[in-house]
């Protein structure tokens, strides 16, 4: 079966479920962890020589598949490792624990009469997610501030890859300062 559109689970609806025994996994409603389809979440060479540091803000709740993080931080360390070569230090911030259930459905001729079944069914696991607030960071890069617009390019094209909208803020810091971690801030409505 394909995978379905980021449409039908961007949204975040119901409670979390990201519970998986590993001493009874027989007696829980998820008896097999999907795997994640992220491995890396830090990119490039950290030096403390970087004066500038960029956000990818999220301006709004919505729920990111495993693979579409992926994806994303794949074509932004590809058009970085081009660009820039080392010279710029990325990092992934959410990590998928949100487990995605879809009931499978047959398509086709007679499917019909195939597809009857629990009306509300709880759905097998397919995924694995990540639940994003408004105003988190979802990717984060310290770069020199020559290379302003490569580095905007690439946290924006990393941000077509995702569900939901994005805002790429833009820090000057001093070389060698630390830049303090910033925490999911609510934006005003």
């Amino acid at each position: 079966m394909k995978l379905r559109p980021a449409r039908a689970v961007r949204s975040i609806r119901s409670q979390a479920w990201a519970r998986y025994s590993v001493k009874k996994p027989r007696k829980n409603y998820i008896k097999a962890l999907p795997h994640t389809s992220l491995l890396i979440f830090k990119m490039g060479t950290a030096k403390p020589t970087y004066d500038l540091y960029l956000t990818l803000v999220s301006d709004q709740d919505v729920q990111i598949r495993s693979n579409s993080l992926e994806a994303a931080r794949q074509v932004s360390n590809k058009y970085l490792e081009r660009e820039l070569l080392n010279n710029y230090f990325l990092k992934l911030r959410p990590y998928p624990h949100n487990v995605v259930r879809e009931k499978k459905r047959a398509t086709g001729a007679g499917a019909d009469r195939i597809s009857q079944g629990m009306s509300l069914s709880f759905g097998s696991p397919s995924s694995v997610a990540a639940r994003v607030k408004r105003g988190q960071i979802v990717f984060e890069l310290s770069t020199m501030a020559s290379s302003k617009n490569v580095a905007r390019e690439a946290l924006s094209r990393a941000a077509k890859k995702m569900s939901g909208t994005y805002t790429i803020t833009i820090t000057n810091v001093k070389p060698g300062e630390k830049v303090q971690q910033q925490q999911a801030k609510p934006i005003p409505t």
